[in-house]
């Protein structure tokens, strides 16, 4: 290899990795998470957007089923869990598994 060969070389492969370093920065901030608040109930709710919400569906003494998974957006997980009727022995609830109280909203007939 010449010196001539050998510094175009060095010098691909060091645009290689400065191009690898920006693809790196561009997808730090695609996946970046966002930190937001709401209030549920009289009480502060923290959550990211990466937060998944799961509106679930019971009946009598049994286990809940979940209907809708909304991933960072509580607003419309709280739309569906409002919008979910039940009737006699059935139960419905919000319930965000990543949070350290997990259990946001809860009823039953």
């Amino acid at each position: 290899m010449t010196d001539v060969e050998a510094g175009w070389f060095a010098q691909s492969e060091q645009q290689a990795s400065e191009m690898m370093t920006r693809r790196q920065t561009m997808t730090d901030k695609q996946n970046k998470t966002i930190q937001k608040t709401a209030t549920l109930n009289g009480e502060l709710v923290a959550f990211t957007n990466k937060t998944v919400f799961l509106v679930q569906l019971g009946k009598d003494s049994g286990s809940y089923k979940t209907k809708w998974a909304f991933e960072g957006d509580l607003a419309n997980a709280l739309f569906y869990y409002k919008a979910l009727n039940i009737v006699r022995g059935f139960k419905k609830r919000l319930y965000a598994p990543s949070m350290h109280k997990p259990l946001l909203a809860r009823s039953f007939s």
